[in-house]
């Protein structure tokens, strides 16, 4: 079996100490679902991919290459989750990037995290985070590898019971959880916070906007998300996740939820016991 990380092509290399991405986190990555040696997601992981690249002057990287590299780590692997991490490479000391950079290419592969059975039938209880989102807008929308953020955000709490938190932004918009997007409904209508200051725009919600065209891309405040209909969270490895509990309010999952669940379920990925 072939080794599950590949820095730049090779099972043997290492990253240096001096990486960029080590010293700045000053880079991008995907987390990417493979099923039976298929990922349903890629073409919309490769493109926030190259977008990320422009937005930080990095050089493409050539995706049939991240593809032969992808399908190496995860042989012997019916379902697996692949990182691929993209940084600038070396360069002097300081923030000043070098003019002709040699990138990083980290390819790994990992085991499906474990997901409880009554999440996608029941929902999830939620919380919300104390940590406030700071808005740039020049890095809003992308997966950079500054997660300072989220990492503050989970270690807010260690009630296995709570699954997520929703993070706002400085105006009390709600954005997203700490590892997924959000979508809410009210009156027959569906929703998602606008991401132009913050927040990551994920492939799953990409997916679900392609699914639901009629859904509004907008600022949601919090006294609105609290008088919701139906709240959901997608993610490209957990999938639909309706939310069942938030403080001071529960929630069924609704018709959006369950149709966005058997669309997950048509692209193959969810496992058959996590069917709803």
């Amino acid at each position: 079996m072939s080794s599950r990380v590949w820095v730049n092509g090779s099972a043997d290399a290492r990253i240096d100490t001096d990486d960029r991405g080590l010293l700045y986190g000053d880079g991008l990555f995907e987390t990417i679902l493979f099923v039976g040696g298929v990922a349903p997601l890629w073409r919309r992981h490769m493109q926030r991919l190259l977008r990320g690249c422009e937005r930080l002057l990095l050089p493409a990287p050539d995706i049939a290459t991240l593809a032969r590299e992808a399908t190496e780590v995860i042989k012997g692997m019916e379902r697996a989750i692949v990182r691929i991490t993209l940084t600038r490479g070396k360069g002097v000391r300081g923030y000043a990037p070098p003019q002709n950079p040699e990138c990083t290419r980290v390819v790994a592969a990992f085991a499906p995290p474990s997901i409880a059975q009554d999440w996608y039938a029941r929902g999830i209880r939620v919380r919300f985070a104390d940590l406030t989102l700071a808005s740039q807008p020049h890095l809003a929308g992308i997966k950079h590898l500054n997660r300072l953020e989220q990492v503050l955000a989970r270690a807010e709490w260690n009630d296995p019971e709570i699954v997520e938190a929703l993070l706002f932004d400085m105006e009390d918009h709600v954005i997203c959880a700490t590892a997924a997007n959000l979508f809410v409904a009210r009156d027959g209508r569906l929703s998602t916070p606008a991401l132009d200051h913050c927040g990551v725009a994920g492939v799953a919600r990409a997916e679900v906007l392609n699914a639901l065209p009629q859904t509004q891309v907008r600022d949601i405040g919090r006294d609105e998300l609290m008088q919701a209909d139906e709240i959901f969270l997608c993610s490209s490895v957990r999938g639909i996740l309706p939310v069942r509990e938030l403080p001071g309010r529960a929630f069924e999952a609704g018709l959006f939820a369950r149709a966005m669940q058997a669309r997950w379920r048509e692209l193959g990925l969810v496992e058959p016991e996590h069917a709803a």
